[in-house]
């Protein structure tokens, strides 16, 4: 491990993917190769068959987006589960019109739970046109009290509609990576409540880094196995991550300490830093089991105050709690300097949010945000009492512009998969792009 370590430095994986492509970086592969992927769809479908056995008869399983949450590229366990859509299609609206015309489903399966969110979200917008696709028989014989079903339904609200059109529905699959947490939250509240969600592998850029042996137990959890990709845990110190240097291997992680994830594959020999960071939560044989809570690089600064991940979704999170009515569906946050937009006034946060519930924001209920925010972070409170830094700034976007951005986002080139959600944008594109869909 010493001629290792001493040999390949520590390096962020934005620096090897630009010595590799000068200076480019290159579009990384929409699904994972190797033993890890495939270890973790094994070892997923026996959870899942463990925990709810009659999700995996034929005929019980449907999967509404393209991209599908099991890492292994094989084309199965479509073929094997019997799916109610080919796993070759691609069409997001036949896949969920295939769903649709089901009503006995006992699991829905997605790409990530954004990507799942943006299914609702499509279904409420188009339900009008499904139903009469359904009625019509578009897509098979028709189905008049199938559509009936489907308009009563949508009557009713998006609270417990998944469980309305398929009432045998047991368990929600998704495969979990950045930035998903807001999405899990909004659907468990909303259209998937009383719903159970798995995720068999968490996924970074490197790969498959984490396996999920316990579908019965709350989301989150997962086993960081030995093998490829080669993973070494970096203490992260409050303030100090990158004076950091020293790294632990997987047998020397101690309990409900926190660490980045450095990760070697076999594509390059390069101990690449990921900014996905975890906290051991206890340990399976010589494995910890991890909980993944924030990004390094989702950090924003105007100041030098850096304002994390974790902590800025705490707040925002207690912030929404006091809008009446609110339901936070998703976020990105911007420096003000990206917009240009201090306008000789000191800079500060902007932030876009996405909202159930609620039509308007008051600028009583856009100044609590400021407040937890200094509630959360004493340096923020700091520089805010000198006049250093601004109020943050909160703009209600209308529904669907989340789901336009990240069709913006999937269309780059440089995109990874599964497509991380970031809460920090640095391009003065799209954050003008948002700009464009702010209603209040």
């Amino acid at each position: 491990m010493r001629i290792f370590r001493n040999h390949l430095p520590l390096i962020k994986v934005s620096q090897a993917q630009e010595e590799e492509n000068g200076g480019q970086e290159p579009p990384i592969s929409n699904h994972y190769h190797g033993e890890a992927s495939l270890q973790a769809t094994l070892l997923g479908l026996v959870g899942l068959n463990k925990a709810y056995p009659e999700v995996l008869a034929p005929g019980s399983t449907a999967r509404v987006t393209p991209t599908s949450p099991w890492p292994s590229p094989l084309p199965w366990p479509g073929h094997v589960l019997g799916q109610v859509s080919p796993p070759e299609t691609k069409d997001p609206g036949a896949l969920l019109l295939e769903a649709l015309r089901s009503p006995g489903l006992r699991a829905l399966e997605a790409g990530t739970a954004v990507e799942l969110l943006d299914v609702f979200l499509a279904l409420e917008a188009d339900g009008e046109e499904l139903a009469e696709a359904i009625a019509s028989g578009t897509s098979g014989a028709p189905l008049p009290r199938r559509a009936a079903e489907l308009h009563e339904a949508l009557e009713q609200g998006p609270r417990g509609l998944a469980l309305r059109l398929w009432p045998k529905l047991q368990v929600v699959v998704t495969l979990d990576a950045g930035g998903q947490a807001e999405a899990v939250a909004a659907l468990g509240a909303l259209w998937c409540q009383g719903l159970a969600f798995f995720s068999p592998a968490y996924a970074a850029s490197g790969g498959v880094v984490g396996l999920n042996l316990w579908p019965e137990k709350p989301r989150g959890l997962y086993l960081l196995p030995p093998g490829a990709p080669f993973i070494e845990l970096l203490p992260v110190e409050e303030g100090a991550q990158e004076e950091a240097t020293s790294t632990f291997l997987l047998t020397e992680a101690q309990r409900d300490k926190e660490y980045e994830l450095v990760l070697t594959d076999h594509i390059r020999l390069a101990r690449c830093r990921l900014g996905d960071v975890v906290q051991v939560v206890g340990a399976y044989n010589q494995c910890p089991i991890v909980r993944f809570i924030y990004r390094l690089g989702q950090a924003l600064s105007v100041r030098g105050e850096v304002t994390g991940e974790k902590v800025f979704s705490k707040a925002l999170g207690k912030a929404v709690g006091q809008w009446p009515g609110a339901k936070l569906l998703d976020y990105v946050c911007v420096e003000s300097s990206i917009l240009d937009s201090s306008e000789g006034s000191a800079p500060h946060y902007e932030v876009f949010v996405e909202l159930r519930g609620l039509r308007n924001l008051s600028e009583e209920s856009r100044d609590k945000l400021d407040h937890c925010l200094q509630e959360a972070s004493p340096h923020y409170k700091s520089l805010r009492f000198r006049g250093s830094v601004g109020p943050a700034r909160v703009h209600l976007v209308g529904q669907g512009a989340f789901r336009a951005l990240r069709t913006t986002l999937a269309a780059c080139p440089s995109s990874s998969f599964p497509p991380e959600m970031p809460r920090v944008l640095r391009h003065r594109h799209l954050a003008q792009f948002l700009r464009r869909k702010v209603v209040s």
